[in-house]
């Protein structure tokens, strides 16, 4: 089978799609017919050696971690699902593998796929949309009522991070650039500035939740625009943010948190019936055949993308 594979750091041309046995499902698991595959941002930054301390140096390493496909295979002990059955999910940790063929995922790495749920849209939403909906649910404790600002509101997961605060309840304002202002309004944003006009320290009124999914600010430089009780989450895991978390960990008043996305099933099957239900879409900035996984890679890097660039079968 073909795959996207890397045997050492470095920039986008260090990826090269190979010929690779195919891989075989153990107990509890499941072989995929990979019909989609999203990248995100993660897989710039591990490719580049930013996380290696994390990822390891074992090579060859492999690219992405989202799909969408139908099951090939199934190891023992899964009788919940079928060969054919769609399915959709995400690789935990750093195993990273969905910009192949075939993929073999474990328990919780997979939900089932409902029927009207294209492989393209799935396959774009469970990293970028269980970051958001843990960093704004579990993180910064969302709910009726609340109001949040989404820093970075046009991307992979500052789309779906504006539709998941509103599915929570809350009153969105998001920043973003002025070119995506339409866009980010159209996906349910209350209020939206262009960040180069309006600095997020300088935003009208106090907030519950600042999600700085761009993650280029800082705690304490927003805290005064927190209410009391408020949280600043971010994705980045910087020594600035880590340290942050730490120290804020058991204050009762305003914290930071940094939001390390576990795949769910659970989350998985919320939101694929806020999909059902018209309450949330994934936005694909570009969809590219696996095999110019070089140019998705650095188009990915621009960290300039409206939404997520998903991979397909050439």
């Amino acid at each position: 089978m073909k795959a996207a594979q890397y045997d050492r750091y470095g920039g986008p041309e260090v990826v090269s799609l190979r010929e690779v046995p195919a891989p075989m499902p153990g107990p509890n698991q499941l072989l995929v017919q990979v019909e989609a595959a999203a990248l995100n941002p993660k897989d710039v930054l591990t490719r580049a050696g930013r996380f290696a301390r994390l990822a390891g140096r074992h090579f060859p390493k492999g690219m992405g971690y989202d799909y969408a496909g139908r099951v090939r295979a199934t190891g023992a002990g899964l009788d919940a699902v079928r060969v054919g059955d769609p399915v959709f999910g995400m690789l935990s940790g750093w195993r990273a593998g969905t910009a192949a063929e075939q993929v073999v995922v474990s328990e919780g790495e997979w939900a089932l796929r409902p029927a009207g749920l294209d492989p393209v849209a799935a396959a774009a939403l469970p990293l970028a949309g269980q970051t958001a909906l843990q960093a704004l649910r579990d993180l910064g404790r969302v709910g009726p009522g609340s109001e949040v600002v989404i820093h970075g509101a046009s991307g992979g997961v500052g789309t779906l991070a504006v539709q998941v605060a509103r599915a929570l309840g809350a009153r969105v304002t998001a920043l973003c650039g002025a070119g995506s202002a339409a866009l980010v309004r159209g996906l349910g944003a209350d209020a939206v500035f262009d960040y180069r006009q309006t600095p997020p320290d300088a935003l009208p009124g106090r907030f519950d939740c600042f999600f700085d999914v761009f993650g280029n600010q800082s705690y304490w430089r927003l805290r005064a625009r927190l209410r009391p009780g408020g949280r600043y989450v971010t994705t980045v895991p910087s020594a600035r943010n880590l340290l942050d978390h730490a120290l804020t960990r058991l204050w009762c008043g305003r914290t930071a948190r940094l939001v390390v996305v576990r795949t769910r099933r659970a989350d998985l099957e919320l939101l694929a019936r806020w999909v059902e239900a018209g309450t949330l879409r994934a936005v694909v900035a570009q969809q590219l055949p696996l095999s110019e996984i070089g140019a998705a890679q650095a188009l990915l890097q621009t960290r300039r993308t409206h939404g997520k660039i998903v991979l397909t079968p050439d």
